[in-house]
């Protein structure tokens, strides 16, 4: 083989190498940032993977709230009408959570009926709810989720 060919080779096979592994890392990267979105009856039923992080939603049941007077610590049913699990959290809640309200919680799944969340968020007006809260409850045929549509 001619030697300059043989280097224009070397320098493209180095190249689509190099395009390769930036294009893997990036994917990789990407796959870790991921937050997929879950409703109670999914979580449930076992759709959701264990130990993944994630995002869920879902109405806080009334009378379930329970706080930790000593620490940050709170604990609290989600549902959509069809399933509920625990929602674990450690820190201060936003001003607009309530029982009976849409909220989204960012963190891992334990367990079927245990969520770790790192993050809570609540709806930030009267009329707001999160689509996917919305949807789902929609879905599952919730009654919040007629009272909240209708509010909007």
């Amino acid at each position: 083989m001619n030697p300059v060919r043989k280097q224009r080779l070397i320098v493209v096979l180095a190249v689509f190498l190099g395009l390769a592994l930036a294009t893997a890392l990036a994917v990789y990267a990407l796959r870790q940032n991921i937050n997929l979105f879950f409703t109670p009856q999914q979580v449930v039923s076992g759709e959701a993977p264990v130990g993944t992080k994630m995002r869920v939603g879902g109405l806080v049941m009334e009378g379930s709230v329970v706080r930790d007077p000593d620490t940050l610590d709170v604990t609290f049913d989600v549902t959509d009408g069809k399933g509920t699990f625990t929602v674990h959290y450690q820190g201060i809640l936003p001003d607009l959570f309530r029982e009976g309200q849409g909220i989204v919680a960012n963190g891992t799944l334990v367990s079927r009926e245990r969520f770790e969340a790192e993050e809570v968020l609540a709806k930030h007006d009267e009329t707001y709810m999160p689509p996917e809260v919305q949807d789902a409850l929609e879905k599952a045929g919730h009654p919040g989720a007629r009272k909240e549509a209708a509010g909007s």
